[in-house]
């Protein structure tokens, strides 16, 4: 069995075609889609964090919003990044949002992919230190986010409050309880997998990695899981961590499939330069179910994982992707075992 989920990039466009004209036709039809997703019986509703860019952003009014209309399904992002974030801010955020969808929030945050803006982050009034990177930055916000959410105490209370405090030091309101087993980390190398590891975080992976050995993506990539996993045993964790990949799949089983994608999928990797280093992009996959069937089985990264995202092409409407999801569940899944 497989956790399988949607993940979407949120984007709308005025453009001929697009069902997402505008930021409401987006916010409001990622809400349909995740409650159509729970009545398919898929897994997950995951969203993309993009600032400055016509695409989902400030991810909580939305995840609180689906928390409130679904009862089962995991909703979670992919991935926030932290360099942006207030972490005492965005830890009041989370937990109220767990706690309106009763505990079901996996939360992927990380340092982030190449903005559309330079040093985006600083408009937000965040700066690394003279001596750090954004990166570090990122990491920095991160550690606080993780402690606070856990329940640290350290903020010295008021002699004389407007209402009455518990004793001892304060920390952040409201808690959810369990909700830092459930934070996940976006990680584009195998090192970074090793450090996601040694925190306690379950490891994010899409179809990018920022560096480059010469093997194909999914063999890369689960290379990247392998050595998670090696090092949370090491590290002594006491829970089982969380693996999840991204992918774009889509099954041709009617003649909307076969306009859209009937050219077939991205069937090979693609090898580019981010900010200055190698990365090498996953394929993407389209085609008839039983072709599809093989060509996932040769997939290593995916099998090495307990959670499958499926990324959406959101723009063409909340029933179009509900109908791909199905398709998924309904004609590969089941052949793979995956359900």
């Amino acid at each position: 069995m497989k956790n399988i989920g949607f993940l979407s990039f949120g984007h709308w466009s005025d453009s001929p075609g697009s069902q997402t004209r505008s930021a409401a036709d987006t916010l409001l039809q990622s809400i349909d889609l995740a409650v159509a997703a729970e009545e398919l019986g898929a897994d997950g509703a995951y969203f993309r964090v993009h600032h400055f860019a016509r695409q989902l952003a400030s991810p909580f009014p939305l995840l609180a919003a689906v928390g409130a209309r679904t009862s089962r399904i995991e909703i979670g992002t992919g991935v926030i990044d932290m360099r942006y974030e207030n972490p005492m801010y965005m830890a009041e955020d989370a937990g109220s949002a767990d706690l309106i969808s009763g505990g079901r929030l996996q939360l992927g945050i990380s340092r982030g992919s190449p903005e559309q803006v330079i040093d985006g982050y600083r408009y937000f009034g965040y700066a690394p230190n003279d001596d750090a990177s954004d990166a570090d930055m990122a990491r920095q916000h991160t550690d606080v986010f993780l402690k606070v959410i856990d329940n640290a105490k350290f903020a010295q209370p008021n002699p004389s409050p407007m209402f009455p405090n518990p004793p001892g030091l304060l920390g952040i309101e409201p808690q959810s309880p369990g909700l830092r087993d459930r934070i996940w980390w976006g990680a584009g190398t195998r090192a970074t997998a090793e450090w996601t590891a040694e925190q306690g975080m379950n490891l994010m992976s899409s179809t990018l990695l920022t560096e480059d050995t010469g093997v194909p993506f999914h063999q890369l990539q689960a290379e990247q899981i392998e050595r998670f996993r090696e090092t949370w045993k090491s590290a002594g964790h006491k829970r089982e961590p969380r693996v999840s990949v991204s992918r774009s799949i889509f099954a041709l089983v009617d003649d909307r499939d076969r306009a859209y994608f009937g050219r077939g999928g991205q069937d090979a990797d693609q090898v580019g330069i981010i900010d200055g280093t190698t990365a090498r992009f996953g394929r993407s996959y389209a085609d008839e179910p039983d072709r599809l069937i093989e060509q996932l089985r040769e997939d290593e990264a995916i099998a090495a994982a307990d959670t499958l995202l499926l990324t959406v092409p959101n723009q063409l409407g909340a029933d179009y992707n509900a109908h791909v999801i199905e398709s998924i569940l309904t004609h590969v899944a089941p052949a793979l075992g995956w359900r």
